[in-house]
Formats: structure tokens, sequence, C-alpha cells
């Protein structure tokens, strides 16, 4: 047949991507699960019955959980790990139409902070652990053994893809890959707000026994406000996060007690401030851990 013939030739393009199909059930095979992804690195639509994205384990819908349809569908709960479901004549037209492979990280034990610009990944570099990395377009991925909830812009060009999320799959990455660390989880702890609007200075009123707490000594006390002290200055990041959650620690122990004295909270307040709190965020994070706890 000479290149001038009429007859037409197979198109390759209608064929499944061989080398997604294959780093898809190599992936499968290592408990990775996976899933196509269509142009703009997003998944595939979803189902008549499953229209606009009103399923994939959101818990008040009706389809919520698990993909049962045939064919590609509810995005991140679609991936398997299941060959014959990756390889089935149902995924075939979507095989055609990816553009790259996604995993659920969630559904393979992982977290994914994905870093999209030099910023993030320069504050990464001082405010997380050292973990497996893959590049990115246009930042990294930080890979950590462990699950949580997912979670966008938890910081200026930072997202975390665990639970009921999926990410690209980019290769296995550099690195030694290790345990979720408290500080990616912190991250997507969200502050409750202020309840209301309360001046700079808190009065902490000291009981008629001369500030000694009824079930512990002056010296678990002291312990404990240092130990407080010490947890705010050494926090690498999520600093507002860590000083709500000081605060909260130290009035549930001695809160009721009466113990705390204006001088153990300007203590804590200058910790802090050291670490570029403003007084009134000390106010509201001391006034939202007195209103959580009742007091």
């Amino acid at each position: 047949m000479t290149p001038d013939s009429k007859t037409p030739r197979p198109r390759v393009a209608n064929r499944p991507p061989v080398e997604h199909l294959r780093t898809a059930l190599a992936l499968a095979a290592a408990g990775v699960p996976v899933l196509p992804l269509r142009a703009g690195k997003v998944p595939f639509g979803n189902c008549h019955d499953c229209a606009a994205g009103a399923c994939g384990g959101r818990p008040h819908m009706k389809h919520a959980g698990p993909c049962r349809c045939l064919g590609v569908c509810h995005a991140w709960a679609a991936a398997t790990t299941d060959p014959a479901v990756i390889a089935s004549p149902a995924w075939a037209t979507a095989w055609r139409q990816a553009v790259c492979v996604g995993y659920h990280p969630g559904g393979a034990g992982l977290t994914v902070v994905d870093l999209d610009n030099a910023e993030a990944m320069a504050w990464a570099r001082t405010a997380l652990p050292a973990t497996r990395t893959v590049p990115t377009t246009r930042g990294e991925h930080w890979i950590y053994r462990g699950t949580m909830g997912s979670s966008n812009a938890v910081r200026p060009g930072v997202d975390i893809k665990s639970a009921m999320s999926y990410a690209r799959w980019l290769g296995p990455g550099t690195g030694t890959m290790t345990a979720l660390p408290d500080a990616v989880r912190t991250l997507a702890v969200k502050e409750p707000s202020p309840v209301c609007p309360a001046p700079h200075a808190v009065a902490v009123p000291t009981p008629g026994g001369g500030g000694e707490c009824r079930h512990r000594t002056p010296a678990y006390l002291d312990r404990g406000i240092n130990m407080a002290e010490q947890r705010i200055t050494e926090a690498r990041s999520a600093v507002h996060t860590t000083v709500y959650r000081t605060f909260l620690a130290v009035l549930s122990t001695h809160g009721r007690c009466g113990c705390l004295t204006d001088a153990h909270v300007t203590r804590l307040f200058t910790a802090a401030q050291a670490k570029g709190e403003s007084p009134r965020h000390c106010t509201d994070a001391w006034t939202n851990a007195r209103t959580r706890l009742g007091l």
C-alpha cells in the first residue's frame, strides 16, 4: 500500500492510551485506586442519575459512596484497584479521551500537600517535615503516609488532597515518605469566628485562697504555663490555631479553679504576640476558648 492510497488507515487516537492504562494497572496492583482524568485534569462527567456532581460520597446525596456505574463517574469515588474495571469496555471511551491518570490519595492511605507556587514551596521547606516530593507543572506534591480530610486553600497556594479527593499521578517522586505530621493536620482546622468584640485586656479573677489551684499544686500550674509558652514559641506553622488550642488547653485545666492570674495570661499573650499575633487576636482566641468551655 502506497502513502497515496485512499484506503482508510486505522485511527491510532481511537485506541486507549497504552501508557495511561499500563500506569493505572500498575498503580492498582500496588493498592492505589485510580481513575482517568480528562482535559483540564478533572474527572469525567457524571451519569444521568448523578448529574451536576450530586454524588461522589457526599453524605446528604442519594448516590453517595463508591461508584457503582458501568462507566467512569462520581469523581474521586470512581477510583478503583480492580483491574477488570480499569481495563473494561465501559472505561475504554474514558481512556481514549484521558490526558492523564488520577488517583485517590485517601484510598491509598496517603495525604498530598499540593504546593502550587514557589512561595508555597519555600514555606513548606521551613514549616513541614521532609517527605517524598513530586514535581508538578507549577510546584510540588508532598506526599505523607496517613489520611485526613481534604481542604482547598488552607493557606496561599496550598491544598490538601486525601479523603474524598483525587490527585494527578506524576510519577513516584523522590525522597522517603514520612508519617502525616500534626503540622499538616492543623492546616485544615478552622478556628471559630470571634463570638463578640472583646477588649484588649482580659481580667481573670483570682480566688481568695491566694491563687492556688484547688486540685493541683502551684508548681503544676507553673509547669503548665511554661509548657504553653513553649508550645506557642515553637510553632512553625498554623500559629493562629496553635494559640487558640493552647489557650483552650490551659483554660480546660485551670479555668474553673480561679488559679489563673493576669500575670499568667500576660505571659501567654506575650508569647503569642512574639509569634506575630495581634493583641486583638489574642483576646478573641481567649474569649472563644472560654466560650467553648462555658466559662
